[in-house]
């Protein structure tokens, strides 16, 4: 379970939340939705540990995560709304190397299927800065189908995606959702999960 208690952040001088609180548990998916400058991705971005809010909690089965610190942060998956991806290198190359970082060692043939099934078969070995937009954050993307990590935290996730691939990545949430996993992100397109009631967390702006 992921508890957030009276939670305040800001830009500099600039408030853009405070007393937030939700609790969020297995098998859940929340969108948090709200205008520009309402803090959407400085939640995010919180909640996995890369700034440090100005009040508040943030709970992980019970235990603060500045307690936890890598036993938390290992449990949790983060894409930014950049595809965090080096233009020089393959996508397999890419995906491969995000795996390592994250403790995970990806064999070639993994890693090639994941891709596969993003929809990059033929793709795989060529380099990055050749791949549309759209493939390039289906490369991003590959790294839910190899990540063990419970709670996925996703910036718009489906930015420069078709119809096609859309559907994709609701099917990959409503997988993960079944094996007891968690989801929190935002997007400003439809998701819907087939059968899993979608959860908002509404922010606005000061």
């Amino acid at each position: 379970m992921l508890e957030v208690s009276n939670l305040a952040c800001s830009r500099g001088d600039h408030r853009l939340f405070s007393g937030l609180s939700f609790e969020l548990f297995s098998g859940q998916i929340m969108q948090v939705q709200g205008e520009n400058g309402s803090g959407k991705t400085s939640l995010l971005r919180t909640l996995c540990g890369f700034i440090q809010p100005d009040e508040g909690r943030i709970a992980w089965e019970g235990a603060d995560v500045s307690e936890l610190a890598e036993d938390y942060f290992s449990r949790v998956l983060y894409l930014g709304h950049l595809n965090a991806i080096k233009d020089e290198l393959s996508a397999l190359e890419n995906l491969r190397i995000s795996a390592g970082l994250s403790g995970i060692a990806l064999a070639e043939r993994d890693a090639i299927t994941a891709l596969r099934r993003m929809g990059l078969k033929g793709r795989e070995r060529l380099p990055v800065k050749v791949l549309s937009q759209g493939q390039r954050r289906r490369v991003a993307l590959a790294r839910l189908l190899v990540s063990d990590a419970d709670l996925w935290i996703l910036d718009e996730p489906l930015a420069a995606l078709d119809v096609n691939a859309v559907a994709l990545i609701e099917g990959l949430f409503g997988e993960h959702l079944a094996r007891q996993g968690m989801v929190i992100f935002t997007t400003h397109q439809p998701l819907l999960v087939q059968g899993i009631e979608m959860r908002t967390l509404a922010l606005t702006v000061p």
